[in-house]
Formats: C-alpha cells, structure tokens, sequence
C-alpha cells in the first residue's frame, strides 16, 4: 500500500462554485481519489476555500457587507454544493483559521530565514478610484512579448512569459476598466532565479518520469526561461499578517494571497492530522519520499502549482542556491503530478459570473441527479482540450448513456430476477458466451484502473461503459425471458451472469457514479453502504477562531478495485429506475434561464 496526497485545488470565496470550476478540480479529483482508496492506496485528500485577497475586499464592498461576513456566507455554500457533489474529501477547511496562518507563517519564516525572500521596492499598481491595490491577475493588457491582448498582470497565457503589470501595454483593471496608477512600494519577493535550478533539475525530473500531462508540462519547462524574483506580501489590509519584526505590526501589509493559499495543502493536513488525534500523522505524505502527490485544478492555476508552490517548498527544505536548512516541518514533498484540465465552456461561451453566463453547480443539483452531472464531466469534460457544456449534449448523455446503457442494464437484470427467480441464482454450466461477457468485464478493472491511475478518465468512463454495452448486448443474444419453461436452468445461469456483470460494473463506475451505486447496490439486493459519502460538520477552530463548516468522512471501507462474486439466494426485489430520463424540454427550459426569461 502506498500514500497518496490528493491535492485538490481551493475555490475561491467570492460566490458559489459554477460547473466549470468542478470540471477542472472537483469531479476529476475525487474519481481518482476513490479509486485510489478502492485500489488499496492510503489517501488523504484535502483542500478548502481560498479566503483572502482584494477580490474578497472588492466584492465585500459591492454588498456592503464585511469581507469576513462575505467569506463566512461563501464558505458554507461550497462546502455543501461540494458536499452534495460526493466530493470525498478528507478534510475541507479554509484559509482563515489559525491553524492555517501559523503554517503559512512557519512557511515565510523559513523561506525568509533560508534567503529567499529578499526585500525589494516594486511599482505596485493601484487603482485611482479606490486607492486600493490591485492584484496582478486583476490587471489585464497587451502583451510586451507575444503582443496578445488578454494578457495578465502576472503571466500570458498565449506564450507563457511571467509579466509584471507595469510590463503591460494599455494596462487597464478588470474590475472596473480604469488605468491603474502605479506607486512604489516596499515588499518581500520570492527569489526564483535562486531557486531556478533546482527547480528546472524537478522539472525535468518530471518530463522523464512521463507522467504530467504534456499540455502541463511544456507550459512548466517554458516559465524558466524568464524567472525573476516575483512578489510575495501585497498593500493590502485583508490576509495573513507578514510575520516579521516592523511588518506584522502594519496594518497594510499582508502575505500575497497567492503565497498563503498553495500552503493550505499542508496546512489542512496538518489540520486533519491535528482532528484525528495524531498530530504528526500528516508526516507520513509530505516527509516520506515514497509518498505521492497529486494536485488538481484548472489550467490558470498551473503557474502556482508548477513553479510557485514548488520554488517555496525548496526555499522551505534549504534546496536553492543559498543552501539552507528546513524548518519545524523537516524536508516536504514536492508535487509528484500537477493535474491541470483546460477550460470548460457553455453554450459555445465562457463561464462569467458578471455577465451571468454562468450555470452554478446548487442550481444544477437542485434539478438534476448529481450524477448525471458526474458522468458528463467524467466522460465529455476538459481534460486535455477546452470542452462546452450544452444542455441539449447533457440531455443526450443523460439519457442516451446512463438511462439506455447502464441504467437500463441494471433495471433489466434486477427485473428479470425479481419476476422469474425472486432472488440471484445459482448458476449452471456456463457456456463460452458466459465466460466471454464475463472476461470482458474483469478484464476491465486493469484497463480502466490504469487509465485513472494515469489521469485518463475520458477514456477510463468510456472502457468501462464499453464493457456495460458488452453486458447489455449479451443479455439480449441470451434471451433468459424466453427460456423459463423451455430451459430453466439456462435461464438461471443467464441470469447469474447479468447480475455478476452488473455487480462488478458497479464497482467499475463507481468512483465517477458514487450516488447511484448505492441504488445498484441495492437493486441486486446488497445492504450497508457501498462507497462512502462525505459529511459537513460543524467545527470549533482548533485554535480558539470562530467555528466553521467542514467536509470530512470515513472511507476507511470502500469496495475493493476487483469482482466480487455475487451470493446466490440473496433476495432481489422488483426495482425502480436508477436513473432519470430527461425530456426534451429540458434544454429549451434551461437555456430560458441563460437568457434570463425564466
């Protein structure tokens, strides 16, 4: 058994999560992490809400309502949309607990103390409305490189060049559209350029290893060519104070959201560790060399996770340029995959909030079974290319997949077994049709466990409906409902065989279904939980902060990634439909809403 660490990006809580936001973390990383747990790894899956940072100021100000009141009121909405989705997690907590700042404040010291984080004045862009900073990702323009207009403040995503705002042409904010008016400042910079070659000789570790997507990847290798130092506190009175003799008594200077939220993954796993009663467990992921790590997120995150967070984790254990020596913390782990999907779109557009292109994932669940939504992710999602979300494709894969495929599999067999046997039967001699629908579908457990395992979930969806429409396909060749008086015996032996297949189908389809395996489950007559679901509960801070909600759960006994023989004599009762069937309706219904007519 090895330990994997889930790392699961952190949304952040300025509004609820839309559909496109749980394409690129949410789905993905919990398949695999379920799958991972029913493979017999030790996971640990944890992330949290990201809380800090001038668009909380700016969206707290819209409302009129006090940044910690807006983050208080997101917090408790994500945790029960993600709650609902199945997301597994271990431990999903938020970046203003005590806890976390005193990690990110060990982090900083260390980084600090190991001369990696040098004292710099910037010109920091502000905005001349507000007098407030401005973000590097809220400040967009014409690239100096490339000359692509959709720049970043902090990097173009069309060459993949590092920027500094003031690099831009035509700099102007995206939050309201005016040019900023840049001003010296005195802040704390991460010294990329001494950490860039043990961050190339990781990188390149990476592209021999072979396992990072290539998209991630090229992206990674590209942003060394341009390093230079990038800026870690920020002008700003929301966040983690800086925490150094004559900057954490100022009330304007705080840690760069950025540099705070890449360190929640320790900083929950310590939390999580800190719950569980064994406070140093968290060692046993982040110490160990053996243990695994996986990040997920979406596309505009790869930066952090690829460079930011890894050059910190270096600065951290001593292993830049300067030398140095870890912290409290001893050596940690670096990402051993950065699990970056591309961007989902809808209806042919971007996701945007403002401009109310948006299809959030409460609306969606409050509609439509969760994993109906699961399955389009899983199987038509952004993994390796930008993919759109359209309502008539949904309806489509919904009915078309679910219903017709699997769902009809499972309402056939349990159906066939409740009226002509009342229980699953014993079988007979098995024919070479038998053995063959049943070699497919335990041949599919390798095949789609090493496609998860790689992060190729489309295709993992698609073996393992392949082999639902293989079983599907032999129950109608074998025709059991024309044997019971000419053939009993065969028939049972048909019959045997469908449940055996859908009984191993289940726990194929379970890491992306995890709602509806409980429905299977119990069609074949199974009893007791068949995978574990998350919970919100309500928590005291550990530290003495105020209380909040978490995601945690106990997936110490999901089922085994292997076929599990099916007990004759266990009782199966006539069955209700796992799936809904979506009618035409639907699409003209939703994209009403889009156009806000309903």
């Amino acid at each position: 058994m090895s330990r994997v660490l889930s790392a699961v990006a952190w949304p952040y809580a300025n509004g609820p999560r839309h559909i496109g936001h749980v394409a690129g973390f949410g789905v993905p990383s919990d398949v695999f992490s379920r799958w991972a747990r029913m493979a017999g790894h030790d996971v640990l899956m944890v992330s949290g809400t990201d809380e800090h940072g001038t668009p909380i100021l700016v969206q707290a100000e819209k409302e009129g309502v006090s940044p910690r009141e807006l983050v208080d009121r997101n917090n408790r909405l994500i945790v029960e949309d993600l709650a609902a989705l199945g997301l597994s997690y271990d431990l999903f907590t938020r970046t203003t607990t005590r806890n976390h700042y005193a990690v990110v404040q060990e982090v900083f010291r260390t980084v600090h103390r190991n001369g990696y984080m040098v004292e710099q004045t910037t010109m920091g862009a502000i905005s001349p409305s507000t007098g407030r900073t401005l973000p590097d990702r809220y400040i967009e323009g014409t690239c100096p490189i490339c000359g692509y207009d959709g720049a970043r403040g902090d990097q173009c995503d069309n060459c993949g060049n590092q920027l500094d705002p003031i690099d831009l042409k035509n700099p102007r904010s995206r939050i309201n559209g005016e040019v900023p008016r840049f001003v010296e400042s005195q802040h704390f910079f991460l010294d990329l350029p001494a950490l860039a070659e043990a961050l190339g000789e990781w990188l390149r570790g990476r592209e021999a290893s072979g396992a990072w997507r290539p998209n991630v990847l090229k992206f990674s290798l590209n942003l060394l060519d341009d390093v230079r130092p990038r800026a870690m506190t920020r002008d700003i009175d929301w966040g983690i104070p800086v925490p150094l003799l004559g900057w954490q008594e100022d009330p304007t200077k705080r840690l760069y959201v950025w540099f705070d939220a890449v360190v929640g993954y320790l900083s929950a796993s310590v939390e999580w560790a800190r719950r569980a009663g064994h406070p140093e467990a968290w060692r046993a992921w982040w110490n160990d060399p053996a243990a695994r790590s996986c990040y997920f997120m979406g596309k505009d995150n790869i930066t952090f996770h690829s460079q930011i967070w890894p050059a910190e984790l270096l600065g951290y254990d001593g292993r830049g340029a300067r030398g140095g020596e870890p912290g409290v913390y001893d050596a940690l782990n670096l990402p051993t995959e950065v699990v970056s999907s591309e961007f989902l779109t809808m209806e042919g557009g971007k996701f945007s909030s403002s401009r109310g292109v948006v299809i959030y994932v409460r609306d969606v669940l409050s509609r439509y079974q969760p994993d109906a939504l699961r399955y389009f992710i899983a199987v038509a999602g952004p993994e390796n290319q930008d993919t759109d979300f359209t309502w008539e494709q949904f309806r489509r894969r919904t009915n078309d997949e679910l219903v017709s495929t699997w769902g009809n599999l499972v309402n056939r067999t349990a159906s066939l077994i409740a009226r002509n046997v009342g229980s699953v039967p014993e079988a007979g001699q098995l024919s070479d049709a038998d053995h063959e629908v049943l070699r497919v579908v335990r041949g599919a457990f390798a095949t789609v466990g090493d496609l998860i395992g790689s992060h190729r979930q489309k295709q993992g969806v698609a073996e393992a409906m392949r082999a639902a429409g293989e079983a599907n396909r032999y129950l109608s060749e074998q025709a059991p409902w024309k044997l019971k008086e000419s053939d009993p015996q065969r028939m049972r032996t048909v019959l045997h065989v469908a449940a055996q297949a859908v009984t191993d189908l289940n726990t194929l389809l379970s890491p992306f279904l995890p709602h509806s395996s409980q429905a299977v489950h119990e069609a074949l007559g199974g009893t007791g939980t068949f995978q574990p679901m998350p919970q919100v509960r309500e928590v005291e801070d550990l530290d003495g902060g105020p209380g909040y909600p978490v995601i945690t759960g106990d997936y110490s006994a999901p089922p085994p990634w292997a076929s599990r023989p099916v007990l004759p004599g266990t009782p199966v009762p006539p069955p209700s439909p796992v799936f809904r069937k979506l009618d035409e309706s639907v699409v003209e219904e939703e994209l009403a809403r889009l156009r806000g007519e309903a």
